[in-house]
Formats: structure tokens, sequence, C-alpha cells
């Protein structure tokens, strides 16, 4: 009976969908199903993020997108939302969209090169949020356009490093 029962449930469980791995950059619709993988890059689930975090040799590269602060009235006391991420990450926001601006591309690319000491051998992780292409975009960005050899992406991001209970802590924007 356990066997039958078994064999029903998996007749009826959901189908496991995959989103393939594209050919190019996520241009739209950056909150959404990842694809498992990113060619070139070694991706990491929690334990695995936490471990290298623990190395403290990985630069850790938050790319969560900053919303444009909004048209108020004068006078008006405006609060950005913190940001509460892994210690000692570095937060370079907009720099995982599909299409950079050259000053956006600029900034990543010597911000990064600066967090490296120039060493693009020097191992980096990117991540975002959970299901969240700006960190797929921008560890893509980093090995292939960059150069940067020893990439590694976090897909999970502050999301699951939160729901490990992983420390986290209130970063502000790289300027």
């Amino acid at each position: 009976m356990r066997v039958a029962i078994l064999a029903l449930l998996t007749m009826i469980a959901p189908p496991a969908f995959s989103v393939e791995e594209p050919k190019d950059y996520r241009e739209d619709l950056y909150r959404g199903e990842v694809p498992e993988t990113l060619e070139g890059v070694t991706v990491v689930d929690d334990d695995a993020a936490y471990a290298l975090w623990k190395t403290g040799a990985v630069v850790f590269i938050d790319v969560l997108p900053r919303p444009p602060k909004p048209e108020l009235p004068e006078g008006t006391i405006y609060r950005e939302k913190p940001r509460r991420s892994i210690p000692g990450a570095f937060w370079l926001p907009n720099v995982g969209y599909g299409r950079l601006a050259e000053v956006t591309d600029a900034y990543f690319s010597s911000h990064l090169a600066m967090m490296t000491a120039r060493d693009k051998e020097t191992p980096v992780l990117f991540f975002c949020l959970e299901e969240c292409w700006m960190s797929w975009n921008a560890a893509k960005r980093a090995r292939e356009e960059y150069g940067y050899t020893r990439v590694f992406w976090y897909p999970l991001g502050t999301d699951g490093w939160e729901f490990q209970d992983y420390p986290l802590e209130t970063i502000e924007r790289v300027e």
C-alpha cells in the first residue's frame, strides 16, 4: 500500500520547472525564477556561501537595485529603506541590469577593480535577493566582460541568508 501511495504522489506532484540559462543578459522581469546554472561561474547554496564568507577571502557584492528618490514637496523628510545585507559586503546597486549606462558600467568595473586590488583572480561572489536576475547578470558581466576568473553566484541572496539565520547588518551604497 505504501508503495502505491508513493507512486501516486509522484504522478500528481507538480513537475519541476527549470528556467533555461539564456545566452545573453536578462533585460526585463528581473524578479522571477532564475536558472540553476551560469556558465563559467560557480553557483553556491546557503551553506557554501556562508563557508566562503567565513574565510574572509571572498569579496561579497550585493547588487540589489536602489530605487530613485521620489520627488517630494520641499521640507519633506525622506528616509531611504536601509539595506540589510551580509556583513562586510559591498553594495553596488543597479549594476545588475541587462544593459548598463556608460556611467553605471564604469562605476561597476572601477569599483570591482578597486575591491579586488585589480587582481582578476580574486574570488568574488554576487548576490541580491532570491529569484532576482540582477545578481545573475552581474556575475555574468564580471566573468565575460571584465575577465574575472573566480566568480561565484549566490542565487538565494539575502533571503536565503536570513532564512538560515546567518548574521545581517545594515550596509550603505558604495559611492
